[in-house]
C-alpha cells in the first residue's frame, strides 16, 4: 500500500459508501464491508485477548493469528486479489493438533465461562463463526477463494480448543454444561 492515511476523517463516507482497496466504492451495508467489519471486530477481541496473562505459545500464535487476520482484510477489501495464503491454514491446523493434544476428552458441551482469557477465547470463537459467515454469504454472491472461508473455519475451532488451554492454566478446567445426561451419570 503506497498511499498511507494521513487524514482519517476524510467525510468521503458520509453518503453511507466506503472505498475499497482498488478504488471503487461500496455500499457500507454491502456483503463485502459486513466481511470486512466481522474480520476487523474478530482482530480487535484477539488483541483484547492478549491484554491478558497468557502462556507465551499461545501469545505468539494469537500474534501471529492477527497479522493474518490483517492479511485476510486486505483481501477482503480488493475484489480478485490474494494475501491470504494457505499455509495460513496449515499453520491454524498444526496449532489445533498440538494444543488438542493437551485436552482431556470432552465430557459434555462447556459453557463459555472460567478464566477470563478462556471467556475472552470464546468470545473470539464466535465472532470467527460471524465472519465466515459473513464471507459465505460474501463467496455466494461474488468469486473468492476458498482460503479466507477455510481460515475463519479453522480459527473459530482453534479459539475453541485455546479456550479449553487457558482455563487449565493454574489448574482449572471447563466449565460443563448441567445437562440431565451428566447429572445421571451417564
Amino acid at each position: 500500500m503506497a498511499n498511507r492515511l494521513t487524514q482519517i476523517a476524510t467525510r468521503t463516507g458520509d453518503n453511507g459508501t466506503t472505498g475499497l482497496g482498488d478504488n471503487t466504492r461500496v455500499s457500507k451495508n454491502s456483503l463485502r464491508v459486513h466481511a470486512m467489519g466481522d474480520v476487523d471486530e474478530l482482530n480487535s477481541h484477539i488483541g483484547l485477548l492478549l491484554s491478558e496473562d497468557l502462556p507465551e505459545a499461545v501469545r505468539e500464535l494469537l500474534t501471529d493469528i492477527q497479522h493474518q487476520l490483517f492479511n485476510l482484510g486486505g483481501e477482503l477489501s480488493i475484489p480478485g486479489f490474494e494475501l491470504l495464503k494457505t499455509e495460513a491454514v496449515l499453520q491454524l491446523d498444526q496449532a489445533l493438533e498440538r494444543f488438542n493434544a493437551e485436552l482431556p476428552r470432552l465430557q459434555e458441551f462447556i459453557l463459555p465461562a472460567g478464566r477470563r482469557s478462556a471467556a475472552q477465547a470464546h468470545v473470539c470463537r464466535t465472532v470467527a463463526r460471524r465472519a465466515e459467515r459473513a464471507v459465505v454469504a460474501l463467496g455466494n454472491e461474488e468469486a473468492l477463494k476458498d482460503t479466507p472461508r477455510q481460515y475463519l473455519n479453522r480459527l473459530s475451532d482453534l479459539m475453541f480448543v485455546l479456550a479449553r488451554v487457558l482455563n487449565r492454566v493454574d489448574g482449572g478446567d471447563d466449565v460443563y454444561w448441567k445437562s440431565e445426561r451428566l447429572q445421571r451419570g451417564s
